[in-house]
């Protein structure tokens, strides 16, 4: 468990997925990637790391993901084969907000 804060860059213990955080409450959350803890950009991985099959979906450079009260927001500076979660609730791609029409 740790408290993510605003601009902190972290990395997947188990694929070549990377995130900076851009929105965090003050909450303990357990921050996961593949379905294993991510780690500080100078922490070194574990060497026989796998994803687990049910965090396996992948993430997508360039894309924020949030959870669904949209309290933590990540965008992903380098993509991978695991999937983000938060407390073991999978993350979603944040949708664009549609524009208003210009009549």
């Amino acid at each position: 468990m740790n408290t993510l804060k605003t601009g902190s860059r972290l990395k997947s213990a188990v694929c070549d997925t990377e995130v900076m955080v851009v929105r965090a409450v003050a909450d303990e959350v357990c921050l996961e990637c593949g379905g294993a803890q991510m780690l500080p950009m100078g922490a070194d991985k574990p060497a026989a790391a796998m994803a687990h099959e049910a965090f396996a979906q992948g993430t997508l450079v360039g894309k924020r993901y949030t959870d669904a009260a949209e309290r933590f927001e990540l965008l992903c500076t380098k993509g991978g084969k695991g999937s983000l979660s938060i407390d073991g609730v999978v993350l979603a791609v944040k949708q664009a907000k549609a524009l208003p029409s210009s009549d």
